[in-house]
């Protein structure tokens, strides 16, 4: 598989993997709530570190399948944009402390987690 088209195949697959996530996560609510964001982000770094894993341990993983999953699927599954026009939102609704606490817990969290499974690396 060609690598363009792996990434291209990831990021698609990412994508309607946050929307469907974020959806799930934050159906009840009717104004701005970054936890459905916060959730896919750190979902998306566990695969990220699993991946990571499985490439260092010689498991076999092909460039293309790296391709699809960490750069494609990863990257369309995360998303920075999102956690910044949600960030920005609660500041501009004075919802300061909730604003700080995502920017906290998802920097702490989504390093934490890769943290954690690069220590099993």
């Amino acid at each position: 598989m060609n690598v363009l088209l792996a990434v291209f195949v990831g990021g698609g697959l990412g994508s309607v993997a946050r929307f469907g996530v974020s959806s799930w996560v934050t159906s009840g609510f009717k104004n701005i709530n970054p936890v459905g964001t916060l959730t896919a982000n750190i979902i998306s770094t566990i695969i990220l570190g699993l991946v990571l894993y499985l490439a260092s341990q010689k498991m076999g993983i092909s460039d293309n399948m790296k391709a699809l999953l960490i750069t494609g699927f990863c990257g369309g599954f995360s998303t920075f944009s999102t956690f910044s026009y949600e960030t920005f939102e609660l500041l501009r609704t004075g919802q300061f402390w909730f604003a700080a606490a995502n920017v906290f817990v998802s920097i702490v969290l989504g390093i934490g987690v890769l943290f954690v499974i690069a220590k099993s690396i």
